[in-house]
């Protein structure tokens, strides 16, 4: 059974979402049988690359909130991520163009590994204070720390058009579905999980959309 997961390594949600998925998966009786497939979603494809700016300023303008009211929204995510096992740093986090990311996940899940890129991008934004954004050198040292050559993940990041229409068919087919946001997760193209649930809901979700694919995979 196929399970696709949009996600951007900007959202706190999709950080939440993604480590309730997996902890569901896991306990998941048939996760063996679980094609699993990372989909690119950006929060906002208008940021220009190879610029950083601070995380608490960017959503002080979006939602047009004073700093403060903006740093408090990101202490109570903290606290969310805390509860759920899970680092979660406020100040001094950054915010930027999160395209050439996508395309390393996709380079990585040519060797099966996407979750593992995915987690390494995940953990430098959320769990580091340093930032992530505005220097392709930063991206370097996340890939290679997270075990992916060094040689190869250069040649990607120098090559714009490497992975970049696979980042743009995820996008577009997230239009096609008409997805409101990320995290969301499509379960064989039939059941459907928006935003972040806890492990419980998500496995409960798998559990429905493996009886029907089960029963449609024995007649």
């Amino acid at each position: 059974m196929q399970v696709e997961i949009w996600t951007d390594i900007n959202c706190p949600f999709c950080y939440l979402g993604w480590n309730s998925f997996r902890t569901a998966l896991e306990a998941f009786e048939h996760r063996d049988r679980i094609e699993l497939v990372h989909r690119s979603y950006e929060l906002d494809p208008a940021q220009p690359r190879g610029v950083s700016q601070s995380v608490i300023a960017h959503l002080a303008e979006q939602y047009e909130l004073d700093l403060e009211q903006a740093a408090e929204g990101e202490r109570t995510l903290a606290a969310k991520a805390l509860t759920d096992g899970l680092e979660y740093v406020v100040a001094d986090r950054d915010f930027g163009n999160t395209f050439d990311m996508h395309r390393m996940v996709h380079f990585a899940a040519e060797s099966g590994r996407a979750s593992e890129m995915l987690d390494a991008f995940f953990a430098a934004n959320f769990a580091d204070s340093r930032p992530l954004f505005g220097d392709p050198e930063r991206i370097v040292e996340v890939a290679v720390g997270a075990g992916f050559d060094e040689t190869a993940v250069r040649e990607v990041l120098a090559d714009e058009d490497r992975y970049a229409i696979d980042v743009r068919d995820d996008e577009e087919l997230a239009v096609n579905f008409s997805i409101p946001g990320v995290p969301f997760v499509a379960l064989d193209r039939h059941f459907v999980i928006n935003g972040y649930e806890p492990p419980e809901t998500v496995g409960e979700a798998l559990q429905l959309a493996w009886d029907r694919y089960s029963g449609a995979t024995s007649v």
